[in-house]
């Protein structure tokens, strides 16, 4: 690993086929958010309805639950490569088709498909960067995956609601319709053996979705990041469904001061992001887990007490940082205590479980906000995310992160050796 500025990026001229992930994450992120505002603004300007926006936010997250519920095992026993290009021309038909959608629950569903879509996608892509780049490369590959995703998070959706301010949703629909088709196009020139060293044989559906369990369950580094992060998705649930609340009455900052405070929390997540592998060189991961969502708590907890938006934006941003590094060390956690033949199934079932939990808990969170306030639930968060740091720091291992033996053991029988492509 390289410091510095330059060393970070030094990695995308270095590396071809990392430099085509790069860019395709790029391409999709920015059309996504494009996509993201123009739905908002469709949906509530057909329905005016508090109830359709819900539907269609669960419609992103909820397909990627079924996904590892019932699916996940496909992320490893078919070609990432194919399958990532396949989510990116399902999503590219999506968006095409939108701006013809008659109402509410057609966009509702549509939504829905490309959200089932993204449910494969995201894990194959995740499980696969680890064959990309060396061993030592792998946190700075994960700090610029991140940082490019939230780099599009935060500036995009203001240009966004320009656009559609001025031209209507239909132009946004394209565009990310068109990443999506530069995103397979790109992904395309990446060989797909350097994706996945060799396909896994099924051994039964159920069979290979109980493997990926059963090896959360055993990794040490994986259920770390199983227990840790799944509380501190509570925490999160109550700081999204609040956040409106606490700017907009417990600190009477209006419109703007919302704006500020999710623009706050961009600029923490790229910076965060960004910098976390380099810090892998220098401390033990298991306190850096552990300090990265304790940092996340200190933020919450100080904004829900702040006196004026200025402070609380100043506080956002903290958290920010913490939350952008913590998901870089979720993702080393996963990419090194996994084998690669099971890597994709256990990106699949730890996010469809964050992304249950999540949903379960917004759905609480709305009404204890109406009961308690802005500022106690953003509170609690505090305490719940604390909670989770010291869970992460408890049981993250402190030597280093290695795949189970059975991956320097032979192939599954009638897997693709890892000199033939995986295609």
């Amino acid at each position: 690993m390289r410091p510095g500025l330059g060393g970070r990026l030094e990695l995308l001229g270095r590396v071809p086929a990392f430099r085509l992930l790069f860019t395709a994450t790029l391409a999709s992120g920015l059309g996504t958010w494009l996509a993201y505002v123009a739905l908002m603004v469709d949906v509530w300007d057909r329905t005016h309805s508090s109830v359709w926006i819900s539907a269609l936010i669960a419609a992103d997250f909820l397909p990627l639950v079924a996904v590892g519920l019932l699916l996940a095992p496909l992320v490893d026993r078919f070609s990432r490569r194919r399958l990532m290009i396949a989510a990116d021309l399902v999503r590219f038909a999506v968006f095409m088709l939108v701006p013809f959608a008659g109402g509410a629950a057609a966009i509702v569903a549509l939504a829905a498909v490309a959200g089932f879509a993204t449910g494969f996608f995201r894990p194959a892509l995740y499980a696969g960067v680890p064959n990309l780049v060396e061993e030592d490369d792998l946190p700075q590959a994960n700090s610029l995956l991140q940082a490019i995703e939230n780099l599009s998070w935060m500036l995009t959706p203001p240009l966004a609601g320009v656009l559609v301010s001025a031209w209507g949703p239909n132009p946004a629909y394209w565009l990310n319709a068109a990443s999506f088709l530069a995103s397979g196009l790109l992904l395309a020139g990446i060989p797909g053996r350097l994706l996945q060293a060799g396909r896994a044989v099924s051994r039964g559906h159920w069979r290979d979705l109980l493997d990926g369990i059963g090896l959360v369950v055993r990794s040490r580094a994986l259920l770390t990041v199983f227990v840790a992060w799944n509380v501190f998705f509570v925490a999160t649930a109550g700081v999204n469904v609040a956040e409106i609340a606490l700017a907009k009455v417990a600190l009477d900052a209006g419109d703007f001061g919302y704006g500020l405070l999710v623009g706050a929390t961009g600029v923490g997540l790229v910076l965060g992001s960004y910098f976390a592998g380099a810090l892998v060189e220098r401390f033990d991961i298991a306190r850096l887990y552990g300090a990265s969502i304790a940092v996340i708590a200190v933020g919450v907890g100080c904004a829900a007490v702040s006196p004026s938006v200025w402070l609380a934006a100043g506080f956002v941003v903290v958290l920010g940082l913490g939350n952008g590094a913590a998901v870089v060390y979720n993702a080393l956690f996963v990419q090194r205590g996994a084998p690669d033949e099971l890597r994709g199934r256990v990106f699949t079932v730890i996010m469809s479980s964050n992304y249950a939990v999540l949903g379960l808990a917004m759905a609480a969170a709305g009404p204890l906000t109406d009961a308690v306030g802005p500022r106690w639930v953003w509170g609690a968060s505090a305490a719940v995310a604390l909670a989770a740091a010291v869970l992460g720091y408890a049981l993250a291992p402190r030597e280093r992160v290695s795949a189970p033996d059975i991956e320097r053991g032979p192939l599954p029988q009638g897997a693709a050796p890892p000199t033939e492509p995986a295609v």
